[in-house]
């Protein structure tokens, strides 16, 4: 057990689910800290978002391998993580299906000028309302493999894999909570502040989200490969799905690529080095 385990387990306990709570906490920590620097970084140019959400699809990939997928594969064997990776992938689809297409992304992106398009045409008050709101659920439905992914980790009791994952999710979660307040602002959602503060909003679903996961595998051991499955499955959709492509679209794909690289550098060394 290195320095950094006995840090973590000096201020969560033992307990799997503790532990969890206090990962998902520190998840939305960083959310927090990428999503307040609108503050100081108010106009971050494109090549930068694309960069640095390169990075975080890098971080997510390999950690869904390392931290998820492999070690799912040690406890119960490969059938039942493939099993929860489809589910996973199937369940965000189907959720990404569900959200109207103004086209929100874990990017922060939104097709600003048909947002703003519709809601000159409209001159409606309650469809802007509902725009903001679909802004934050899309932002916070794409926050919660993440939080899941950590709580499962810890609730495996594996602190060796829980940790780097912990960290990695953490890291990644300040770029991307800086492209949801980026987003917010320019799409007109409010104030400098409210940005921010819809930046902070839509990843705390990571807290209770990391509670349920370590809590859900602690009361049902079995789910445990299926759940570790599923949530690497999920957020290799997101990868997919959304960053990748958004990052690409700009005309700054070497700088997203390069990103990708580098995250994926990082989530080794820290799977190795901590583990």
């Amino acid at each position: 057990m290195n320095f950094l385990h006995q840090i973590f387990i000096d201020v969560a306990g033992t307990n799997p689910v503790l532990q969890g709570l206090v990962g998902g906490i520190v998840i939305a920590s960083l959310n927090m800290i990428g999503a307040l620097s609108v503050l100081v970084w108010r106009n971050p140019s494109e090549r930068s978002l694309d960069g640095a959400l390169g990075f975080a699809a890098g971080v997510m990939l390999a950690a869904s391998f390392t931290s998820l997928i492999l070690p799912g594969i040690e406890i119960g064997g490969i059938l039942p993580v493939m099993v929860g990776v489809l589910i996973g992938a199937l369940l965000l689809d189907r959720a990404d299906a569900w959200v109207p297409h103004v086209h929100v992304l874990i990017t922060g992106r939104i097709r600003a000028d048909e947002a703003r398009d519709a809601h000159e045409r409209s001159g409606s008050q309650h469809r802007r309302i509902a725009s903001v709101i679909l802004f934050i659920v899309a932002i916070t439905l794409h926050n919660m493999p993440e939080g899941l992914a950590v709580g499962v980790g810890f609730g495996s009791g594996n602190l060796g894999n829980a940790i780097p994952l912990m960290l990695a999710i953490g890291i990644q979660n300040v770029p991307e909570g800086l492209a949801v307040s980026v987003a917010a602002l320019n799409a007109g959602l409010g104030s400098l502040f409210y940005a921010a503060v819809t930046g902070i909003r839509a990843g705390l679903v990571e807290i209770p989200l990391a509670l349920f996961g370590a809590w859900a595998v602690q009361l049902a051991e079995p789910l445990l490969p299926y759940a570790m499955g599923f949530a690497a499955g999920a957020m290799i959709y997101v990868i997919s799905d959304e960053i990748i492509p958004e990052t690409h679209t700009k005309g700054h794909e070497r700088i997203a690529t390069l990103g990708t690289i580098l995250g994926v550098i990082v989530m080794l060394y820290l799977d190795v080095s901590l583990a």
